[in-house]
């Protein structure tokens, strides 16, 4: 079904802004007509690939544009406040990549300006959208599974031994945490609509002074519990499981799967496919012009109170490890 299209703009030509522009362009309710970035002739080669056209070499011409109504955030985790700030400043809407920002104390202050500016934000975390992820979701709302006591899921990957690379650099907030393990923690607050009310965690802490894995376990009231790990040097199964009371789901390779698997006591397995074309970071994106539409400031689905406590629940992991960012 045809929309009333949304004209975007993207900050930041890397590789995620690659992603997700690939699916941005596929829908017919969106408009990619630019995108910036401070490296001079990088928006050129991002906007030829795409078909996109305004690229700008400096952030400032890009906010003047006054045909931009959403901007995707795809920079460095160090310059996602700074852009988010010009954003809503500029009276842009933002969705920004994860991690939102480097801390709940960054987080809290561009929900303060969002809100002074009455501008749409929210935090680009897309597995909530992916059609497994939805549908298990859906499961557990219906009693399936009866009530969700235990989690697990995993997230990583070997990055090889690349100390100048951004996922090994502090500086530019490299390490686990930010880049992988953001998903499995989003996760566990997803399902269980909380914060955890005790964690205890372990890391291991490289060469370079990022968490190169860790493992955490959450513990919620009433005995429930999550345990998650991850890694950027550390190649995991990358799988989740949700286990209730009355049987489990199971969600092979979470963060890009396919399928959900209900696994109910004395009934066959309940299978679900996703047998979509795209990465899926569309998902996100059509959740967020459609909160444009509505008027909306901020996603149901994603709300910013909630992206503000998981930024906490990842300071207090941080703060065990002894973890700490300029």
């Amino acid at each position: 079904m045809t929309e009333r299209k949304i004209k975007w703009g993207i900050m930041g030509a890397g590789n995620i802004s690659r992603k997700f522009a690939s699916d941005l362009v596929q829908s017919e309710n969106a408009e990619l007509l630019a995108v910036a970035s401070r490296t001079e002739g990088k928006a050129a080669t991002f906007a030829s690939e795409f078909n996109i056209a305004r690229p700008y070499d400096n952030y400032d011409q890009f906010l003047q544009d006054q045909e931009i109504e959403i901007v995707y955030i795809g920079t460095l985790h160090t310059q996602h406040k700074e852009c988010a700030l010009q954003c809503l400043k500029s009276g842009k809407a933002v969705l920004c990549e994860k991690p939102f920002t480097m801390d709940a104390e960054e987080a809290e202050e561009l929900i303060q300006v969002a809100k002074e500016n009455n501008t749409f934000l929210m935090e680009a975390m897309w597995t909530r959208y992916l059609p497994a992820i939805v549908k298990a979701k859906k499961w557990l709302e219906e009693g399936k599974i009866g009530e969700v006591r235990m989690l697990t899921a995993n997230f990583g990957f070997n990055v090889g031994w690349s100390p100048k690379s951004r996922l090994l650099d502090k500086e530019l907030g490299g390490g686990a945490m930010l880049d992988a393990g953001i998903y499995p923690i989003s996760f566990a607050s997803f399902i269980f609509g909380q914060q955890p009310s005790q964690i205890k965690s372990s890391a291991h802490i490289g060469e370079t002074g990022v968490d190169e894995h860790f493992s955490a376990l959450f513990e919620y009231p009433d005995g429930k519990t999550a345990m998650l790990n991850s890694g950027v040097r550390l190649n995991l199964a990358n799988d989740a499981y949700i286990y209730g009371t009355e049987g489990f789901i199971r969600l092979p390779n979470f963060l890009f799967g396919d399928g959900a698997y209900l696994h109910q006591s004395g009934s066959d397995v309940v299978e679900f496919q996703d047998d979509r074309k795209l990465q899926g970071y569309l998902f996100e994106a059509e959740e967020a012009m459609a909160c444009l539409r509505a008027g909306k400031l901020e996603s149901s689905t994603m709300p910013l109170e909630e992206t503000h406590d998981i930024m906490k629940t990842m300071d207090a992991l941080r703060k065990q490890w002894g973890l700490v960012y300029s």
